[in-house]
């Protein structure tokens, strides 16, 4: 469409008249079919590339890709689940007599050992009801004896034909009682002594005991309900498990084989190892409400890194992958038939080949089929790709491409800030598709 522009100028002359000069205006064409292309736009691409623009992939080069080899390796197949850290033991340090508080020996939140002592009851009702049950077996031990003594006199004159039968059988009686006697009095001293020893109250177990519920001075009695203070065991300590139903069958077949099965324990973040442990014990029922089953590992926690209730997530060793073929996770494209990767070939063109995926560990994917050892697989820049593009490597590595790495921009790859309009934000100039400086036509406009 062609366009003339026509001034006009008026100017007033008074009572006279009005004087019309009519001024012809160059021409202006439109092209509404290219509006900013790379060789016709008005501003080249930033850093030497086309204008942005419909036809700014036109011009394009090579694709820069980063690409990984495919290595053999070893890969380690876990189960990852949600743990609760449970102490194997909690003690609650009760009284087990009754008396005064007269004082408590451990300090709150320290590690106690198994014998140490905690508090210490006042011993001395305890003491005098000991002398008393001691007295009374001395008494009741010169009973037995002289009975004993009687007894043997009797014997005597029985076999003198001397004394009734009857008067030697009751002595027999009275000694048989006076025994029972002096037993129940040795049962009497050993509970005051024993009560000794309650009064002085220990550590049963070895682990970190908590704030004291009571202080000294007061009354305590063993029906007291919250006990003097709570003692957990940490070391070592278990951690309980929750496992989906469906990852049960593979850490039961490894529990009963000849190897212990590793199991490690993260913060709740995932990203810090906490301690390591091993699979203990597997619950015998599937919780039906959330079809999950209980799991119970064992942790040394030689450095108290895990505590009584703390969550933790839990990664367990089910499977252990030698000289497999391994790629990074990077690599792995999704479509409608499935996964898959794009390989370069040995003319820098791709091909997108179909992979079948094995275990994979986060970072990594085993694969199963679908590619060679040292094949190349592009782990960035595989959006901007399709069959047969054409590529150029500009980061290769022989382990594991590190994703989201930006390829570097390289001059006449067309990739240029403009905005479709031929506006592109740099200041250079652009370049036509034969490589050629591109430096614009002068009065093109919309």
């Amino acid at each position: 469409m062609r366009l003339r522009a026509v001034l006009f100028w008026i100017f007033a002359l008074g009572p006279l008249g009005v004087a019309i000069w009519l001024v012809p205006w160059p021409a202006v064409e439109l092209d509404w079919s290219d509006r900013g292309g790379a060789g016709r736009g008005a501003g080249g691409g930033g850093g030497g590339g086309g204008g942005g623009g419909g036809r700014r992939f036109l011009n394009a080069g090579p694709m820069p890709v980063a690409v990984v080899q495919v290595l053999k390796g070893d890969m380690l197949v876990t189960l990852k689940a949600l743990g609760t850290v449970t102490p194997i033991a909690t003690v609650t340090v009760r009284t087990q007599i009754a008396g005064q508080l007269r004082e408590v020996a451990f300090q709150e939140g320290r590690l106690v050992k198994a014998g140490d002592l905690l508090a210490q009851i006042d011993p001395r009702p305890y003491q005098v009801a000991l002398q008393q049950a001691e007295a009374q077996l001395a008494k009741d031990r010169a009973a037995l004896s002289n009975a004993q003594r009687d007894l043997e006199r009797y014997n005597r004159l029985i076999a003198q034909n001397s004394l009734a039968r009857q008067k030697r059988d009751s002595q027999i009686a009275l000694v048989a009682q006076s025994k029972g006697t002096v037993q129940s009095d040795e049962a009497q001293v050993n509970a005051q002594k024993l009560n000794l020893t309650y009064a002085r109250i220990v550590s049963p177990v070895t682990g970190r005991i908590g704030l004291r519920l009571v202080d000294a001075g007061n009354y305590v009695q063993p029906t007291d309900p919250s006990g003097i203070a709570i003692i957990t065991q940490l070391q070592p300590i278990s951690v309980i498990i929750t496992l989906t139903e469906d990852g049960l069958r593979r850490v039961a077949e490894r529990l009963h084989g000849p190897s212990k099965v590793p199991v490690a324990a993260y913060d709740r973040a995932g990203t810090t190892q906490l301690a390591a442990g091993v699979l203990d014990a597997i619950d015998n029922q599937i919780d039906l409400t959330t079809g999950t089953v209980k799991l119970k590992a064992i942790f040394h926690n030689e450095e108290g890194a895990l505590f009584a209730n703390q969550f933790v997530n839990v990664r367990i060793l089910v499977e252990s992958l030698h000289d497999v073929n391994v790629v990074p996770s990077a690599a792995i494209q999704h479509g409608a038939d499935g996964d898959f990767v794009y390989v370069v070939r040995p003319d820098d063109t791709v091909v997108a080949r179909t992979v079948r995926l094995g275990a994979r560990d986060g970072q990594r994917a085993m694969i199963v089929s679908g590619l060679e050892t040292g094949d190349n697989v592009v782990v960035d820049g595989a959006d901007r790709l399709h069959e047969g593009t054409k590529v150029a490597i500009v980061a290769s590595t022989d382990d594991t491409a590190a994703p989201g790495a930006q390829p570097p921009h390289t001059p006449g790859s067309g990739q240029g800030g403009g905005h479709g309009r031929g506006q592109g934000g740099g200041g250079g100039r652009g370049h036509r598709e034969d490589g050629s400086p591109d430096r614009g036509t002068p009065g093109k406009a919309e």
